[in-house]
């Protein structure tokens, strides 16, 4: 079973906002306002799947967005957030994904961050649901109309803020306890999960939010926002190790590149140590996990794979991101077959794959003198570093 989806409700209209592109879909940082929550969510390594909820008419726009990020099949929602939210959960139940956990996030919120999804996720083992939210820090009033009754206000009192947070998303709960709630909440307009959750007499805990989990609901929001983006990009460097077995046949898989030999490698895929490798290079440099999580070896389709799919899978996220792969560095562990005369083929297929300059690529071989398991030519051992450019808010 699925252990924890994450459903992103992107199906809202944005009325409040103007114009006419859905505020999901506008440019923030150079990416759509959608794809920032997606690619976050895509790439923790507590979320085993992402699924979107949108309007029907913006499938276009919903392809763009989530391009190369690896989601399921997105699908419609209804009239309002709640109808959205409770089509997309039973849509999980129908196609027999129900997952154990489910959390749920606002599309218009693009910069959740790991460390406040992977509380919620950890929230669940105790409680049925939970939450991330801030607590109040600023004096609350209430306000009455003016002496009159015309549209102006007084206040009314002063609220004590002891104890009051403000909700934010995700909000994540046991998949069966949401479902049930919210097809016994439908018809109904409550503001969000946690009061669908609440209404059904489930315990909901509240866990550290952020003070940047901001929702664009306003061009003035879609504009303050874009400031993050300003500045210099960080550097981030990942690396990735990986090992295969010599088995019977005649040639390898290498960095793409088929390479004759006595023996084939062993392996799920087609076995190319070097590109899985780099993949895990890529996933480690923006801290998505390794390329057993993406591409469990228990799965038959990956049965035989050409590997360059991981490692377009790995590229796909790390762009999602706000990421530039500016140089990656592969290293081959072996006595044979000699890779000095398929070297430049093997940087030119790695540029390919990544879309970048084959003046970023660099593939080495060396051996271990003879020394342990590539030494008595038992298989070949491969290293590679990936350094990334992200642009992070």
């Amino acid at each position: 079973m699925v252990k924890c989806v994450a459903l992103v409700v992107a199906a809202g209209r944005g009325r409040r906002f103007g114009g006419e592109t859905p505020k999901q879909y506008l440019d923030l940082g150079g990416r759509p306002v959608l794809r920032h929550s997606l690619a976050t969510f895509a790439t923790h390594p507590g979320v085993d799947s992402v699924r979107a909820v949108i309007h029907p008419d913006d499938r276009g726009l919903y392809d763009l967005a989530a391009e190369g990020l690896g989601l399921l099949e997105p699908v419609p929602g209804g009239a309002s957030r709640q109808d959205s939210v409770r089509l997309g959960l039973e849509s999980l139940d129908g196609e027999g994904v129900r997952p154990d956990l489910v959390l749920i996030h606002d599309g218009a919120r693009p910069f959740i961050d790991r460390a406040a999804i992977g509380r919620v996720i950890a929230a669940l083992d105790t409680v049925p649901g939970a939450i991330a939210a801030v607590p109040v820090i600023d004096t609350i009033k209430s306000a009455g109309k003016r002496a009159g009754g015309d549209s102006g206000t007084l206040v009314e009192a002063t609220i004590d803020r002891a104890g009051l947070w403000r909700a934010q998303t995700p909000q994540g709960f046991r998949f069966t306890d949401i479902l049930a709630a919210h097809r016994a909440a439908a018809g109904e307009e409550l503001t969000d999960d946690a009061a669908v959750a609440e209404r059904a007499g489930m315990s909901v805990s509240l866990v550290m939010g952020s003070e940047d989990n901001v929702k664009i609901t306003t061009a003035a929001d879609l504009a303050r926002a874009s400031r993050r983006f300003e500045g210099y990009p960080e550097t981030r460097v990942g690396g990735g190790f990986d090992v295969h077995r010599f088995c019977p046949g005649d040639g390898v898989i290498l960095c793409g590149v088929p390479v004759p030999h006595t023996h084939a490698l062993s392996g799920h895929s087609d076995a190319d140590v070097a590109l899985h490798a780099l993949t895990d290079a890529l996933l480690g440099a923006v801290a998505a996990g390794d390329i057993g999580r993406h591409f469990p070896p228990s799965d038959s389709r990956w049965r035989g794979a050409p590997s360059d799919i991981f490692l377009r899978h790995a590229a796909a996220l790390v762009r999602g991101l706000g990421g530039t792969i500016t140089a990656v560095d592969v290293t081959l562990i072996c006595e044979r077959p000699r890779i000095g005369p398929h070297r430049a083929a093997m940087a030119e297929r790695v540029a390919g794959i990544l879309e970048i300059a084959v003046e970023r690529v660099s593939v080495k071989a060396t051996t271990t003198e003879g020394l342990g398991f590539t030494g008595r030519e038992e298989g070949i051992a491969a290293q590679a570093t990936a350094t990334v450019a992200l642009r992070a808010p």
